[in-house]
């Protein structure tokens, strides 16, 4: 049994947004004005940054940038960067208040860690402005958490980093690392877990790594879809991130009904 203070949970893809299409939709259609049509896997790959940089890392894709380059006749610059921000910015905020609705078991598991004493904090790669919309749409369906940072309480230093989840700890005036659970569904989210020294929670169903809706979900069985999925989410976490790897005290659910047993 752990001696847990508080859990910490991403919103977008682990708590909200079933397989986190709010961003995905603004980022495809973002790219698309720009001429350049992203891949699903490069629009999911740097899922849970701050949004910018979230651009930033895809434009530096070598296959889009070869296709801006191709457009545009030259690299891309931080101004493109800013452009395409802004539009994303415009795009997503005219759609995030349709993507805040609870998923799967967080209700429940929630008021479940508060009947046991245990407080609710929350870290986003979402801003201030985005947040604003997201958060008091999530609590009219019943989820609010405790405390949510985004990265503009960071100095706009978000994830991989471990900062949002300090500024949780001193929030909830949590004693020690030791005492903290993360919870993601996002390779950004396990790196901020780890690198905070906190145990770090990568959740299945309805994430991003899966990046199916909920109904395309229950169309597989609940055997294949369990495999795949571990496995992408691993494979994620391990593969693509050379030297960080999910260790024996870290762990992977389907889905967040299985929270409560790991602690």
């Amino acid at each position: 049994m752990r001696n847990v203070e508080a859990v910490i949970f991403d919103w977008a893809g682990t708590t909200v947004d079933y397989g986190c299409f709010a961003p995905v939709q603004a980022f495809v259609e973002v790219f698309k004005h720009f001429g350049i049509e992203p891949t699903m896997q490069e629009v999911r790959e740097p899922m849970g940054m701050l949004k910018i940089d979230h651009i930033r890392t895809m434009l530096h894709m070598p296959r889009i940038q070869k296709l801006w380059e191709e457009k545009y006749g030259q690299a891309s610059t931080e101004e493109d960067v800013e452009k395409l921000y802004g539009l994303f910015e415009e795009k997503l905020m005219s759609i995030l208040d349709r993507f805040a609705q609870p998923k799967p078991y967080v209700l429940e598991v929630v008021k479940e860690l508060r009947a046991r004493g245990i407080k609710i904090g929350s870290t986003t790669g979402y801003t201030d402005d985005m947040m604003a919309v997201v958060a008091p749409k999530a609590k009219e369906a019943g989820y609010e958490p405790d405390t949510w940072f985004s990265p503009d309480s960071v100095g706009h230093v978000g994830r991989p980093y471990p900062y949002m989840i300090f500024q949780n700890m001193e929030a909830l005036h949590v004693s020690s690392v030791e005492h903290v659970v993360k919870v993601g569904d996002t390779v950004s989210d396990i790196l901020e877990g780890k690198h905070a020294g906190v145990f770090t929670v990568g959740v299945v169903e309805g994430s991003s790594e899966m990046g199916l809706t909920e109904e395309e979900y229950e169309k597989q069985t609940a055997e294949s879809a369990a495999e795949s999925a571990k496995e992408k989410l691993a494979i994620a976490a391990i593969a693509k991130k050379a030297g960080i790897s999910l260790s024996d005290d870290d762990a992977v659910i389907l889905h967040m009904g299985e929270l409560l047993k790991l602690l």
